[in-house]
């Protein structure tokens, strides 16, 4: 079963290949505005087949617990996808943690739905799933994002230096973490 996330504002889903249409319509239409923050993509990355056999892969891997993507869709325009959140490198057993990612339509930032979002992922990872650590990790200059993780309660553990290759370049990030203390 899809798992399917509501908030006070937003709709968070899973999905499959058959949703190819409108998470390339969100893809396109973000495309400069997210470059800034992500690994450079190949120009394949912003067709339907790829974007259809992505969400293919990446339900295969929710199927097996190892990743949760979820969309994101205001309430009053269920048919929009304004941004994603992923739940990625999923361990279990003793670590019980994973990482956080996230973006957002260049239209609905500063809204506050991106903290949202995370709050309502978040509280899911921890009841749900049963992990005791979320970690994201976020260019110092990335001030949104840091705002996002900090209103989220995530704290700051350290500074990565040349962390992740990202538009081209190695970039430091701020590792910062969300901890389960009600399993402490």
């Amino acid at each position: 079963m899809k798992p399917i996330l509501h908030s006070e504002r937003l709709i968070l889903k899973v999905l499959d290949g058959s949703n190819a249409v409108e998470v390339l319509e969100f893809v396109l239409r973000n495309k400069e505005f997210l470059e800034p923050w992500e690994p450079v993509r190949s120009e394949e990355y912003f067709t339907l087949s790829y974007q259809e056999d992505l969400l293919v892969k990446e339900f295969s891997q929710f199927r097996k617990r190892e990743l949760y993507k979820l969309w994101m869709f205001r309430k009053e325009e269920p048919e929009k996808v304004i941004g994603s959140i992923t739940l990625s490198n999923i361990v279990y057993g003793a670590f019980q943690s994973c990482h956080l990612g996230y973006r957002i339509d260049q239209s609905a930032q500063g809204r506050g739905l991106m903290t949202e979002a995370v709050a309502a992922v978040a509280d899911y990872a921890f009841s749900e799933l049963g992990l005791h650590r979320i970690e994201a990790n976020i260019m110092p200059r990335n001030k949104a994002s840091l705002k996002v993780a900090e209103k989220a309660g995530f704290y700051h553990e350290g500074l990565a230096l040349r962390y992740l290759k990202i538009n081209g370049v190695w970039e430091d990030h701020f590792h910062m973490v969300l901890r389960n203390e009600r399993i402490e």
